[in-house]
């Protein structure tokens, strides 16, 4: 993966602000550490910064191509799955080819299709390019949104980038938040409104999108939509498909020109790519694959069954390397390390973020860093599948609201009376915004009705959450991290199962269970599922609580919006907190981290209220 920006302005020379677009380029540095380069035409500028994973001498950015006269160039980050299909059909209309990166391939894909390119695009992708024929600048992302792509649109010119801190690294966009993004931070965090940028002016195009910039306008266009359609394969064949698309998806991810390694949890999902890419490995004799867990120090001391976390993972994680004769490594994250981290997890995000799940994951992917560039993770099986509890408990399932953030209370406790009065409303019209959404079968039943609702509340909302999570972490240290669940197709072909197949057996994720059942050990194939590990060490609160009294004794734009006592109360009586804040996890110390991940970036970020 890599990290690209861009800036186009009608009247202006780009030669004259390199001093800018440098800036520019060194906030995405740890996103692409080991080449960079920028392309400057008249009025346009684009920057590019490489994680090198395929083709390092051929596939250098940004890369130009002269084609019938008219020159095109890109900048690219991200991965495609269909290279060599897509390789050999442009090649048989007559294109050479001068390396085997996956980015030629794309930018010859749009030199022939032009801005229909998009469809025929397998992989997790945000791109740019710039055809100096018409002054135009094509953006896309990909069809599920795995990979970021910002912009900031003003009179006469166009600014965008992987993320945020490239934007405001051209001083043109400034960290100001109005009512909006106050909405957005405070009782919608650490989720955000689909295209929303929380900073003023600031968007982002959403999954499935791509844009055109020329002569000073910018147009959008949502080239990939989820469609409803009736699901006509029988049980049998509805198994064999889900495992079909899934086995495909994985082993077509395993191509890179560098060592890739595995998440392992311990759960269903992390363990069928861990097993089917083992088994890939030995029919290659490509040696043993390597793994790696997340643990904190003295868990096990003070974890306790929950609803959401029955058991703990470690047996588990030693069950499934064994039986997929793996070189596994278990990761130790220290508690106050993980309080520490918090500020590394902002400026990740540019954003107050998932707290100690966001630190976590940054510290375990510093330390895998260490001996490889890319992995692959189980992520959004629960989103697409039905694995989280609202997806089972009908009094939670038919609740006319956010499933994961029922009640705004909470959110509501943290503040001074008087402050964001419309949250609440605010928050409910996102939510019907996206149920309504929804494409639907008038033959669909009452349940798979609201399931397809279900399906676009945690497609555009929790399971974007994850995915900028998992980037920006992953990013921060320059590791690649692959999301097979994600392939297009097998999110097309979950939307339209029914519930009655989808959770087979009356399980969570039940079809992808009996799926892989003679792949995976039984104990692992039919464990309940648990979510990403948090720390239950006490210690984590108290470092959090301490660091939270510091800043209720601040004179700042963000105490003045805080509700001192509430929090003073939270401190003294963190098992008052039984709802959680967000998700599974977010609660008490949870709710303490956000308020710390608010004041650093506030401060950092010199944030603006306007």
């Amino acid at each position: 993966m890599c990290g690209i920006a861009g800036w186009i302005e009608r009247d202006a020379d780009m030669s004259m602000r390199i001093k800018l677009l440098n800036n520019m380029s060194r906030t995405l540095e740890k996103r692409g550490p080991d080449e960079n380069g920028i392309y400057i035409n008249k009025n346009t500028a684009l920057i590019h910064r490489r994680l090198v994973v395929i083709d390092r001498e051929n596939g250098k950015q940004p890369m130009s191509v002269t084609h019938e006269g008219k020159t095109y160039v890109i900048v690219y980050n991200g991965e495609l799955y269909n290279t060599d299909a897509l390789r050999e059909e442009l090649r048989a209309d007559g294109f050479h080819f001068r390396g085997h990166s996956d980015t030629e391939v794309v930018l010859k894909m749009y030199i022939k299709y032009g801005t229909q390119c998009a469809d025929k695009l397998n992989g997790i992708f945000a791109f740019a390019v710039f055809n100096s024929d018409d002054r135009s600048v094509f953006l896309c992302r990909d069809k599920i949104g795995v990979k970021p792509l910002f912009y900031y649109e003003y009179k006469g010119g166009l600014i965008f980038g992987s993320e945020i801190k490239a934007l405001l690294a051209s001083t043109i966009v400034k960290p100001r938040i109005d009512e909006q993004g106050l909405n957005e931070i405070f009782f919608l965090g650490p989720a955000r409104t689909p295209s929303c940028g929380v900073f003023k002016g600031v968007h982002e195009l959403n999954p499935g999108e791509c844009a055109i910039y020329k002569n000073g306008f910018l147009c959008r266009e949502q080239y990939y939509r989820i469609e409803a359609k009736e699901h006509t394969d029988s049980e049998s064949d509805t198994v064999e498909k889900t495992r079909t698309l899934l086995t495909d998806a994985i082993r077509r991810q395993l191509v890179s020109d560098v060592p890739l390694c595995f998440f392992l949890s311990g759960g269903l999902d992390s363990s069928i790519i861990v097993k089917t890419a083992s088994e890939y490995y030995k029919e290659r004799k490509l040696g043993k694959i390597n793994t790696y867990s997340v643990e904190y120090r003295d868990n096990e001391k003070y974890f306790k069954k929950s609803r959401f976390q029955p058991n703990a993972d470690y047996e588990y994680i030693s069950m499934m390397s064994d039986n997929a004769d793996t070189r596994h490594r278990e990761v130790i994250l220290d508690n106050k390390l993980l309080v520490d981290a918090l500020y590394d997890s902002v400026e990740a995000r540019d954003l107050p973020g998932y707290v100690d799940v966001d630190s976590s994951l940054l510290l375990f992917c510093k330390e895998i860093k260490h001996n490889y560039t890319v992995a692959l993770s189980g992520e959004c099986a629960d989103e697409l599948f039905g694995g989280y509890p609202w997806y089972h408990d009908r009094s939670i399932l038919f609740d006319d609201c956010f499933p994961w953030s029922k009640s705004q209370d909470v959110r509501r406790f943290i503040l001074k009376d008087g402050i964001l009065n419309n949250g609440e409303e605010y928050v409910r019209q996102r939510y019907l915004d996206t149920i309504n959404l929804a494409p639907k079968l008038k033959s669909d039943s009452e349940t798979d009705s609201r399931m397809r609702e279900m399906f676009f509340l945690n497609f555009y909302w929790f399971m974007q959450c994850l995915l900028e999570r998992k980037d920006r972490c992953s990013m921060f240290s320059g590791l690649e991290v692959r999301v097979p669940f994600c392939d297009y197709r097998l999110v097309e072909y979950a939307y339209n199962m029914p519930w009655s197949l989808k959770a087979y057996g009356n399980r969570e994720k039940g079809i992808v269970r009996k799926a892989f059942e003679d792949i995976l050990p039984k104990q692992i194939c039919w464990r309940k599922k648990s979510p990403y590990p948090k720390t239950h060490n006490p210690i984590y609160f108290e470092e959090c609580a301490k660091r939270v009294k510091l800043i209720l004794e601040k004179k700042n734009p963000l105490t003045e919006m805080l509700n001192k006592k509430s929090i003073e109360s939270i401190i003294e009586n963190p098992n008052a907190i039984t709802t959680p804040w967000y998700g599974q996890l977010m609660q008490a110390p949870q709710i303490l981290a956000y308020i710390i991940e608010l004041d650093y970036w506030f401060e950092k970020y010199n944030v603006e209220i306007v």
